[in-house]
């Protein structure tokens, strides 16, 4: 068996304009240990099945595809799980078609971290947000100024967005031996955060090592979130995600799974400004805690949404 320390898992679908970025950004990754690049081609329409193979051609010893014939995803199958399950390195890394890393020495920074303290079972790492069409920063996710340990309560609170997903680095093993709340999720990322944070401990470094993209008409959360019908379905579906996971933890995480789901309909019934619903249903109380700052933004997105729009755009050019 070769001596791989990491494999990288990359999810692709439709990413020809994209995966040439993703895969490149894994080729100039700089480590003192061997990797291999899982990429598995959910039976895309365009062209980035032929892309991937002329990266295959290349790097034989490094690029190793499954093209699949028939879409797995929209059978149920959960795609990250089979690269999981081929992956032959004791870390995974994951890496998304259409998005990519920044730094060089990624990899080998968490790694080095990893190794050195067996107890944890995730590193994470800040990411920015970028165009989907220019690769310009729009945003940024660091859930922290300086390098910290997250615990379990912080990472469910958190929600999907704690972490930008191509910055994800665990132990292969978590990754193979999923619980049934993983198995069952609508999503792959926030319950395997959650999963993975059970394990160990969950350690992120405060560093800019990734790019995540936004607005594509093809991504996931395009395709899902895209109708207030859409988003109510998949918050119904995360909603007993929790349940499972509070009961997988035998009901340690109670007061954080129903403090989270709370919070998670507020944030929906604003997203879709249904701001008397959120400031006077059961959600009340959530908006009667929260502080000055963040009830004047809502007052604004309610009565002024133009003023947040040029604040938007403003602080787009700040991160520019």
């Amino acid at each position: 068996m070769e001596n791989i320390l990491v494999s990288i898992s990359c999810i692709a679908y439709n990413h020809e304009k994209y995966i040439a970025d993703a895969i490149d950004s894994f080729l100039m990754q700089q480590t003192n240990f061997k990797y291999e690049i899982l990429i598995h081609d959910d039976a895309s329409t365009d062209r980035t099945a032929e892309i991937i193979r002329k990266y295959e051609k290349k790097y034989p010893e490094l690029v190793k595809p499954i093209y699949q014939i028939e879409n797995q995803y929209s059978k149920g199958v959960d795609v990250f799980k089979v690269n999981d399950e081929r992956a032959i390195g004791k870390y995974v890394a994951l890496c998304e078609g259409d998005d990519y890393w920044t730094d060089i020495y990624k990899l080998q920074k968490q790694v080095d971290y990893m190794e050195k303290h067996p107890e944890c079972s995730l590193c994470v790492h800040a990411g920015h947000v970028v165009s989907a069409l220019d690769k310009k920063p729009i945003s940024f996710v660091r859930p922290n100024k300086g390098n910290k340990v997250f615990k379990v309560a912080e990472v469910i609170e958190g929600g999907g967005g704690l972490f930008v997903t191509n910055s994800m680095l665990y132990p292969t093993k978590f990754g193979q031996n999923r619980p049934v709340f993983l198995e069952n999720a609508p999503v792959v990322d926030y319950p395997l955060a959650i999963n993975l944070s059970l394990q160990g401990s969950v350690y992120y470094i405060d560093e800019f090592m990734s790019a995540y993209r936004t607005g594509d008409s093809s991504s996931w959360t395009a395709r899902n979130t895209s109708s207030f019908e859409k988003e109510i379905k998949h918050f119904d579906e995360i909603a007993i995600m929790l349940d499972e996971i509070n009961e997988y933890t035998n009901y340690g995480y109670s007061d954080i799974v129903a403090q989270t789901k709370g919070f998670n309909k507020f944030n929906l019934l604003l997203n879709h400004r249904k701001f008397m619903e959120a400031k006077t249903g059961d959600t009340k109380d959530i908006y009667l805690k929260l502080g000055f700052k963040r009830k004047l933004i809502i007052y604004l997105m309610q009565y002024f949404p133009s003023i947040i729009n040029v604040l938007r755009v403003v602080k787009r050019k700040l991160i520019r």
